[in-house]
């Protein structure tokens, strides 16, 4: 969900409100039922200049939108919002979780004394934590938070960041190993579609299905796809067309060979097949794209 381009976002004070920082902490932590109840468990698209959040959902649901951006997700996970991000939340009525506000002040002084660790206060991203090993001490240390936070103590402050900086820690080894298994599949899907441009060269001009080819690599043909889409910008089978595509018109424009022997040299069974396929995706028949060379 996202806000309509004639209407400015928004920028909040603190989650959800335009009143001032409650408190003369630079910290802030609730349960998310608390404010977001208020509000029909619906935060609409909006940011802050100055905030930064950290949410912790246990148990619940959340559709959440960054920028232009929008998903479903399920706790448990640990979403953080830097300063200036547009950001909005639609919860599940059963959720049960926190969230932690900071003031940039602090936010700077963590991202300073937890270098390299404190950039994850950064990066607006999401972290399931589910079958994580920082699932259950994340869990204990956002509870020991809220319960330190609510009751005023000898050593509060320092407490409190002692906490903060143990959560973040945790938080950013989980940021890391996603990103390293994002590294490894970018990697691997990098592989495979070297692997699949060296069996198109090899191959086109027998007519290879993307299913055999796949096949071939171990893999699905539409994870195959995936990863054409995603590397390439075009599908597996399109890849395939346009090497295909190239070797005619090469034919076309440099050799006396007939349409016939051309679709023959293809792996066309019929001209009349090679000619509906390349005025399919040349926009004119064989012969008029030799005339035009000509």
């Amino acid at each position: 969900m996202s806000a309509s381009p004639n209407r400015a976002i928004p920028v909040f004070q603190l989650y959800g409100e335009t009143h001032q920082w409650p408190t003369p902490d630079l910290l802030h932590c609730e349960s998310i039922a608390e404010r977001s109840r208020l509000h029909d468990w619906h935060i609409r698209p909006h940011r802050h200049a100055d905030l930064v959040h950290v949410l912790h959902i246990a148990h619940g649901e959340v559709n959440l939108t960054f920028e232009e951006g929008a998903q479903r997700l399920k706790g448990p996970l640990l979403i953080v919002v830097p300063a200036m991000t547009v950001h909005a939340f639609r919860f599940s009525r059963d959720v049960d979780g926190h969230i932690v506000t900071l003031a940039m002040p602090l936010a700077r002084h963590i991202a300073d004394t937890l270098h390299p660790q404190g950039q994850i206060l950064a990066r607006a991203a999401f972290y399931p934590l589910a079958d994580q090993p920082e699932r259950a001490p994340i869990a204990t240390l956002v509870a020991q938070l809220d319960a330190e936070y609510r009751q005023p103590a000898e050593g509060r402050d320092a407490l409190l960041e002692a906490l903060l900086n143990s959560l973040l820690v945790l938080a950013s080894r989980r940021a890391t190993r996603r990103q390293a298994r994002r590294s490894r599949h970018h990697e691997r899907g990098e592989a495979h579609l070297a692997r699949f441009q060296q069996l198109i060269e090899a191959h086109y001009h027998q007519q290879p299905s993307i299913p055999d080819l796949a096949e071939r690599l171990g893999i699905s043909s539409a994870h195959l796809s995936a990863i054409c889409q995603r590397l390439a910008g075009r599908s597996a089978q399109q890849l395939l067309h346009e090497r295909v595509l190239l070797e005619a018109k090469r034919h076309l424009t440099y050799t006396n060979m007939t349409i016939g022997q051309v679709a023959e040299r293809l792996g066309f069974k019929e001209p009349a097949y090679f000619t509906r396929f390349f005025k399919r995706h040349v926009a004119c028949s064989p012969k008029e794209f030799r005339q035009r060379q000509a």
